[in-house]
């Protein structure tokens, strides 16, 4: 698979869906890719990117922002409240917001820089106790917290649990999403991406089928 087949597929899916051709934004996981591989799809012309890990997105992207210029770059792993100073000053936009320790860390580092990348609550649809996110009955009143706290909220994110079928979660996500007024859903990766942006996505996540199989050594 190559980044102009999954934008392919991503087009396809839009309009089968009834949406607006780029409509859906292609967030290009690129977390413990070969170096060799992202600087490939920016050659493409893609700019928009995921990570996983402050330190490794820390340690690649100012001079890969510096020869490709405006790059966009999401964090859609999780975050330690620790990481939360330099993770504000690197992303664009953080997908994992999932406790209120972080997002009472966030709100005070905006208010000190008087600016803060686009938020999106993680929620976790399946209620795993092994995953993060908040649970999907508190999560309404998880976003009206982050509200009071003046933080900019895009939208909400979910990994559906695997093994199961996704579209339940997608369809969970949605609805959680338009009653508390929020438009981003950060939800769909490589293997169903396409369900995803059926049920609303507008941020869709896909690593291993844009640059191949990671290989984590």
């Amino acid at each position: 698979m190559s980044l102009s087949e999954i934008q392919t597929r991503l087009t396809a899916a839009e309009v089968a869906s009834g949406r607006v051709p780029g409509s859906v934004q292609l967030i290009a996981v690129s977390k413990v890719q070969p170096l060799e591989r992202v600087v490939a799809v920016l050659a493409a012309g893609h700019r928009l990117f995921g990570e996983n890990y402050v330190q490794e997105a820390q340690a690649k992207w100012p001079d890969l922002r510096a020869r490709f210029g405006a790059v966009q770059v999401h964090m859609i792993g999780p975050l330690q409240t620790n990481k939360a100073k330099v993770a504000v000053e690197l992303f664009d936009a953080i997908h994992t917001v999932d406790r209120l320790s972080l997002a009472e860390k966030l709100a005070k580092l905006a208010q000190g820089r008087g600016a803060c990348p686009q938020l999106f609550v993680q929620v976790n649809t399946g209620a795993e106790p092994q995953k993060a996110g908040i649970l999907p009955g508190d999560t309404d009143g998880f976003v009206t917290t982050c509200r009071a706290m003046d933080l900019p909220l895009a939208g909400l994110m979910c990994i559906p649990p695997e093994g199961e079928d996704a579209a339940p979660h997608f369809a969970m996500l949605a609805q959680m999403a338009a009653r508390n007024g929020l438009t981003g859903l950060s939800m769909g990766m490589s293997s169903d991406f396409e369900a995803a942006i059926a049920h609303g996505a507008t941020h869709v996540r896909v690593g291993s089928a844009i640059f191949g199989a990671r290989d984590y050594g």
